[in-house]
């Protein structure tokens, strides 16, 4: 048996017809860039998320630094982040000019440790980025607490976690903006690139609005200088056509890794994920833990199942942070949990033969 570590073919297969006829309406209608397709589905993107405003951009990578830029963040800032994500998240922080600033993660969850939050804050912190990483929130409440208390914006990155929610309250809707990518990959995901941003302030909005677009918010009227981050209309039809499926998606991501924490408890020394009792975990990914890592992996990929590390080089310890100076004894969670993460196949139309295939192979590994 094969097990893809993601399957869009079969997604793709579950409403070709639907999918078809609405990137053919792109082409037919010529509408490319902007247009119809991108205001509808920014505006049911900002319906569905409850939220006062909505800006859809090229890519994740954008949006964050689009948000950054347009606060103001800038040379002499610092922006505080988990040292354990993709890399956008810390170089758009550089783009800005300012410092990226990490704090280690919670053991159990891999997101941002609050413990760990207010000894990092200087007076030149502007900002402070929680990562809701593989799909599970971070500790929102003790995050705002201190970012309140010493007046600091939150900026919520939530690539990896379309509509997971923290106490009943969706990610996205705790800090002064959110952003999402809507990479092929994620949970809600596009067929190319594509971003977004969820704003709470007016003033913020129209100047992320401005700064996307060249400046402008209408042809040839360009207030300020911008750049070029627009989603384009064949993206924005595929989003459309998917969103209405992304809590069946989210909830089916869920049980999938109910059964997987059925099925290898207890198998090995592997260590599975915990699910906080407050929060929705939408499961992006599906990571677990074992001392055996690079071995288990080599394995599962022997036998036809998919597996990846997010992510095998913590960013402080990568070549392009060295500048920083930092060694592992710095960030001792991540340095140690970087050499025993490994993510195993998880998408939505995962099938219980192919779960069973999965665990049956990883059991026999550890016999």
């Amino acid at each position: 048996m094969q097990v893809p570590f993601v399957d869009l073919k079969s997604q793709y297969q579950s409403f070709k017809p639907e999918m078809d006829a609405a990137i053919q309406n792109i082409i037919d209608h010529t509408a490319f860039i902007g247009g119809k397709a991108v205001k509808d589905f920014e505006e049911a993107y900002r319906k569905e998320y409850g939220a006062p405003f909505f800006q859809s951009c090229a890519n994740g990578t954008d949006a964050i630094y689009i948000t950054l830029k347009m606060m103001g963040i800038g040379a002499g800032d610092e922006v505080i982040t988990q040292p354990n994500t993709w890399i956008s998240t810390a170089e758009t922080i550089s783009q800005t000019g300012a410092k990226p600033v990490f704090v280690d993660f919670e053991p159990d969850y891999y997101t941002l440790d609050p413990a760990g939050l207010e000894a990092k804050i200087t007076p030149r912190t502007k900002a402070i980025i929680p990562v809701h990483l593989y799909g599970q929130p971070a500790e929102m409440d003790a995050i705002m607490e201190i970012a309140n208390r010493h007046g600091i914006p939150v900026v919520e990155d939530c690539a990896q976690a379309h509509f997971a929610e923290y106490k009943g309250k969706r990610v996205g809707t705790f800090g002064v903006a959110a952003t999402f990518s809507f990479y092929p990959g994620k949970n809600l995901g596009a067929y190319g690139d594509a971003g977004g941003i969820i704003i709470h302030d007016a003033d913020l909005a129209r100047k992320i609005a401005l700064y996307a677009n060249h400046g402008a918010l209408k042809k040839h009227d360009h207030e300020i200088e911008g750049i070029n981050s627009r989603l384009d209309g064949v993206q924005a039809a595929v989003l459309s056509v998917k969103l209405p499926h992304i809590h069946k998606w989210n909830e089916q991501r869920l049980e999938n890794a109910k059964y997987y924490n059925e099925v290898l408890n207890g198998v090995g020394d592997l260590v599975l994920p915990r699910i906080k009792k407050h929060v929705k975990h939408i499961f992006h990914l599906y990571v677990v833990r074992t001392a055996r890592r690079d071995e288990l992996q080599d394995y599962l990929s022997q036998n036809g199942i998919g597996v990846g590390i997010h992510y095998p080089v913590a960013l402080p310890f990568m070549p392009a942070y060295s500048y920083l100076g930092h060694s592992e004894a710095d960030f001792p969670i991540v340095a140690k949990f970087q050499h025993q993460i490994l993510s195993l196949p998880m998408f939505p139309e995962l099938t219980t033969d192919q779960m069973d295939y999965v665990a049956e192979k990883i059991r026999a590994f550890f016999a």
